[in-house]
């Protein structure tokens, strides 16, 4: 099992999704041990207009673990296949391994509206 968290360099879940700094991907084995974590950097801009469903599909990815993020980017990655947990916050790999044992849930929030720097506006 492969699961994404948006992070920021001192590995804590990034409040805002269309925001990160990185993607780290955890493998996760038969045992809900995580045997590796690979680093993604993430593109610039609102995160339901860029590529990184897509990439994160392709690198075998089911689960994203979220802060704030908006129903368009939500949208992407279901389509892509990728199950998004919202309301997700402080360290990423404590947040995997307690997702893992069934202790995080969705926490049913999104984004529902947020202006982005240079006059973007994302109505999620």
């Amino acid at each position: 099992m492969k699961i994404a968290v948006p992070v920021n360099s001192n590995n804590e879940i990034d409040g805002h999704f269309g925001h990160c700094e990185f993607y780290d991907v955890f493998t996760i084995s038969g045992k809900n041990e995580i045997i590796e974590v690979q680093r993604i950097t993430s593109e610039q801009g609102c995160g339901c207009k860029s590529n990184i469903a897509g990439t994160l599909a392709q690198n075998g990815v089911k689960t994203m673990l979220a802060g704030g993020i908006g129903q368009g980017a939500i949208n992407v990655l279901n389509q892509a296949g990728i199950n998004v947990i919202r309301g997700c916050s402080g360290n990423a790999e404590k947040n995997v391994l307690l997702y893992v044992q069934g202790k995080i849930n969705d926490g049913g929030s999104t984004c529902e509206h947020h202006e982005h720097p240079g006059g973007h506006e994302c109505n999620h």
